[in-house]
């Protein structure tokens, strides 16, 4: 009957593509006119990666968990949980070298085991939570030789004294401050991720605290520009804040993302490194969209002066990382 119905509407090989992919990520469909509408809307974004991939660019385009998204959807659901400049920044600013420093060619934090597995924010706003927990895990990994994976949801539940607003978004420097003003915090075992707001299990409000497993001492906001953020990546992963709300964002699959980005920022990332070469090269990005999108959840997003002061999607405009002495 599904089969039927989607026949009516696009293509046969589409209509069969969408049921294998429904079937694949385990999506159902309450209703028979739920189920049409989203194999329609299946179908146009099975045409938009098309166009994208016969054309010219350094990137391609793939179907994904997103794929019955439109766009508008998309960007409701998964972009916007960073919160911009909501609170002052109150890290001590980035110390570059007196004299210029010869950076390495490529960095890539994974290789070196400062990086865990991608994660999936799901349908929260909490994309600030995982940027966070993803350089405090690297900072923690740094100092003590042990990769800790860390509880998004505690900060998620308890983080709002700093300024940070749960699945309604949040600001990495605040998420940093809370964790120092906690004493630490605890192991995503300790305290799973739920993907949503409300949930405290045993770290916040009345109840009694979980063990913290990963300590900061500081934070330090890094300088705009590429020097600086390079520095701060060949020292440690970074956390960065970009705009995540164009298009092609929702199925980027591989390659140098260099398609024109605006600035205003809405999307907590990880810079694990970077990389590549003359006009062709990359930040080194983690998401936390799950391994279906992206390079297995990773992005190389555009570098060089052709992106202008603020970067590719305004990477340069928040950096800042965790200190630990």
């Amino acid at each position: 009957m599904r089969t039927a119905v989607v026949a009516a509407l696009v293509a046969p090989a589409v209509a069969g593509s969408f049921a294998e992919w429904s079937a694949k990520v385990g999506k159902t469909y309450k209703a028979k006119e739920e189920f049409t509408m989203r194999a329609a809307i299946f179908a146009a974004n099975v045409a938009k990666i098309e166009a994208h991939n016969a054309g010219e660019s350094t990137f391609t385009m793939a179907v994904n968990d997103f794929a019955d998204l439109t766009h508008e959807e998309f960007r409701a659901r998964y972009v916007g949980g960073f919160r911009g400049f909501a609170t002052k920044k109150t890290g001590a600013w980035q110390t570059l070298p007196a004299e210029p420093q010869a950076l390495p060619a490529t960095v890539d934090w994974r290789t070196k085991g400062a990086v865990t597995p991608i994660k999936n924010q799901g349908q929260c706003g909490s994309c600030w939570a995982f940027s966070t927990t993803g350089s405090v895990e690297g900072i923690s990994f740094l100092k003590t030789g042990t990769l800790p994976s860390l509880s998004e949801q505690q900060l998620v539940d308890c983080a709002a004294s700093t300024g940070n607003a749960g699945c309604q978004g949040g600001l990495m420097d605040d998420a940093f401050q809370w964790i120092i003003n906690n004493g630490g915090i605890g192991s995503e075992a300790s305290y799973p991720y739920v993907a949503g707001d409300g949930h405290c299990n045993t770290s916040c409000g009345p109840c009694k605290k979980v063990a913290s497993v990963a300590t900061i001492t500081g934070f330090t906001d890094v300088k705009q520009g590429d020097t600086p953020l390079a520095t701060a990546i060949v020292q440690q992963p970074v956390s960065v804040a970009v705009d995540a709300s164009e298009s092609f964002w929702q199925f980027y699959a591989g390659g140098v993302m260099n398609n024109k980005c605006g600035t205003a920022l809405d999307h907590g990332v990880l810079a694990v490194g970077y990389g590549g070469t003359g006009t062709n090269q990359y930040w080194l990005v983690k998401n936390s969209w799950g391994t279906s999108w992206g390079i297995a959840g990773f992005l190389e997003l555009g570098r060089g002066a052709q992106y202008g002061t603020a970067g590719q999607c305004g990477i340069f405009l928040n950096p800042s990382y965790p200190t630990k002495n």
